[in-house]
């Protein structure tokens, strides 16, 4: 499909080669209760490593998971041993839900050379593929080279500036109910409803039900269904910034070129007191 997406098949005949990095950028919302570290630890795909999207953040904000500085990036990297020169492969336990973030990150960040696995480990396990099941052994520090793309990203005075120039389109990847205020959001202190203007795009319009994603013919469908003219600038946003990294995906699979993501997302915006909320379904400009 793209060389940001490859098959377990693919992954699997080249668990071997010195040039892959494998990681495991599982990350699950807080209601799920699930502990993707403590997972990882009892079962991965064989060298992958943990990529911890809360922990390779800016914790200076109170925002969850946003960007860090390129050189925490690159710190963390190394650590990782993950160093310039490899592909870096991101899966997920969900089959495609937080690897979309780790993939947007490198990007962000430079490293242009990363793919998602398609389906992730779920379907990497019900083909029977090999598991590690002991405890993961410690990288080699390896260097990387992080250099911020600014162009790939948006902040919220940029949303607020976009209100008026309607410039950019935006595409939310919350669920319909979460888009037009009929579900509560999840985290505390966050109204309900969308930013004025946004079309809603929700994230699993662009995959099959066994989380693997859809023909590029599909996704497209998807965008315009929605009302998203991909050959026009185009801003992801979602509830902190993890799915909308699935609707960049998709945008760079069908081609196209002016898109980034709004890193605070809902988060930010739903709580902030300066933003503007509309509820029901979009409006149009």
């Amino acid at each position: 499909m793209s060389p940001y997406v490859v098959s377990t098949e693919w992954l699997a005949e080249r668990l071997a080669a010195p040039d892959i990095a494998i990681i495991d950028a599982s990350w699950h919302l807080p209601a799920a209760k699930r502990d993707a570290k403590a997972e990882f630890q009892a079962a991965r795909i064989p060298g992958a490593r943990f990529f911890d999207i809360d922990d390779i953040s800016d914790t200076a904000t109170t925002l969850p998971h946003m960007l860090p500085s390129a050189e925490k990036f690159a710190s963390r990297m190394r650590r990782l041993g993950i160093g310039d020169g490899k592909k870096v492969i991101a899966y997920d336990t969900a089959g495609l839900f937080s690897a979309a973030r780790a993939w947007w990150m490198f990007r962000v960040f430079g490293h242009d050379d990363v793919a998602v696995l398609d389906g992730g480990f779920p379907k990497w396990k019900a083909e029977g593929r090999p598991i590690d099941e002991d405890p993961p052994g410690k990288p080699q520090e390896r260097h990387f080279s992080a250099r911020f793309q600014s162009m790939m990203v948006r902040d919220k005075a940029e949303m607020l500036a976009n209100l008026k120039t309607g410039k950019s389109q935006v595409a939310d990847a919350r669920s319909p109910g979460r888009f037009t205020g009929q579900e509560p959001e999840p985290r505390p202190g966050v109204r309900s409803g969308h930013i004025p203007g946004a079309n809603n795009v929700h994230y699993a319009t662009l995959l099959k039900p066994d989380g693997t994603l859809k023909s590029v013919d599909a996704i497209a469908k998807a965008f315009a269904d929605a009302g998203i003219d991909v050959k026009q600038p185009v801003i992801t946003s979602c509830g902190s910034g993890v799915t909308a990294a699935i609707l960049s995906l998709g945008l760079t699979l069908i081609g196209a070129r002016d898109h980034a993501l709004y890193d605070g997302s809902w988060s930010e915006w739903g709580a902030a007191a300066d933003t503007p909320v509309e509820t029901g379904t979009a409006k149009p400009r």
